[in-house]
């Protein structure tokens, strides 16, 4: 057989081909540079933005916790770790220990207690809708108009809960001057702030559920207590997963009650970390920044290590339908 002929390419298109190549590389190169180029424009306000209100502030922050400051709050010498040392050496346990208890009872209730409340309100009874509104209201309500109203409630001559207790024969009670009640009192009123926010969130996951599965698992026989517990709590894990962390972090920046109803007292009772910081940078005049600043980076600390503990240890039972 004779040997398969072998078609070459005129010698016009050859170099026509080799020669297009490269200017094809550099047109490739010139669209991604000018792709990369407006997706950096796009992202350079919320760069700036950041840049200017929360790098350039933790860098802040960091500098002053290693020095000290003259008696107008400007950074001085550089002193290293002794602010950290100086809360070793105080009342910061203390505060610290505040912190951990008004975190911890601000953010149980507040979850479990809309939890609560959203499985009752899926009850098919009448006016639920007025009822989900009604639960809902505390979140229309900012920190301030919650806290003076809850130094309404809590006068002890005038208030509202010494009028309760009175009529069930019991004596008036000092909530926010007594040291041992002063905390518990200051922990309701955040509660019942972040309530209606955790009703809204889980009303809209159980509204998310699809009614094919809750419809399959009554079919099963399930209904009432075993409904909830098997198939709508952990169809609403996400939820409540996200409300865990979000409302932790609140509760560590919590400030504008403690300091309406409170203001750390009495005897530092509702002192937390927040306020304490507070006390160092401004309170009476004060314009200790370093020590503030140092206490913000353990802030900042916290903060963190329980939101990675949550993610660690949480997430591994959330259910992502």
């Amino acid at each position: 057989m004779p040997p398969p002929s072998t078609v070459s390419a005129p010698p016009g298109e050859r170099s026509l081909t080799s020669a297009s190549t490269p200017s094809t590389a550099r047109q490739v190169r010139r669209a991604r540079f000018s792709e990369s180029g407006l997706a950096w424009l796009m992202l350079l306000p919320s760069v700036g933005v950041f840049a200017l209100f929360v790098f350039w502030p933790l860098g802040r922050t960091l500098y002053l916790s290693v020095h000290g400051n003259d008696i107008f709050g400007a950074a001085s010498e550089y002193v290293g770790a002794a602010h950290y040392r100086d809360m070793l050496s105080g009342e910061f346990g203390g505060v610290l220990a505040t912190t951990a208890l008004f975190t911890l009872f601000s953010v149980v209730p507040a979850v479990l207690g809309a939890l609560f409340v959203v499985l009752l309100l899926e009850a098919r009874i009448r006016g639920v809708r007025a009822l989900r509104t009604a639960f809902a209201l505390p979140f229309a309500f900012s920190v301030a108009t919650a806290s003076v109203i809850f130094a309404v409630i809590y006068n002890p001559a005038i208030g509202v809960a010494n009028g309760l207790l009175g009529s069930l024969g019991i004596d008036r009670v000092n909530w926010l001057t007594d040291p041992s009640i002063a905390l518990p009192a200051v922990c309701a009123a955040t509660v019942w702030m972040n309530f209606g926010y955790n009703i809204l969130v889980l009303s809209a996951g159980v509204s998310a559920i699809s009614p094919e599965v809750v419809e399959a698992a009554r079919l099963d026989g399930a209904t009432g207590w075993r409904l909830a517990t098997r198939i709508t709590v952990p169809l609403l894990s996400p939820q409540l997963f996200f409300l865990v962390v979000v409302s932790t972090i609140h509760a560590l920046q919590s400030f504008g009650q403690i300091h309406i109803l409170t203001k750390g007292g009495p005897d530092q009772a509702t002192t937390t970390l927040v306020y304490s910081i507070y006390e160092k940078a401004f309170a009476f005049g004060s314009s200790d920044f370093g020590a503030a600043s140092a206490q913000a980076v353990v802030l900042l600390v916290i903060m963190l290590g329980c939101t990675a503990v949550q993610f660690g240890v949480l997430e591994r039972r959330v259910h992502y339908r």
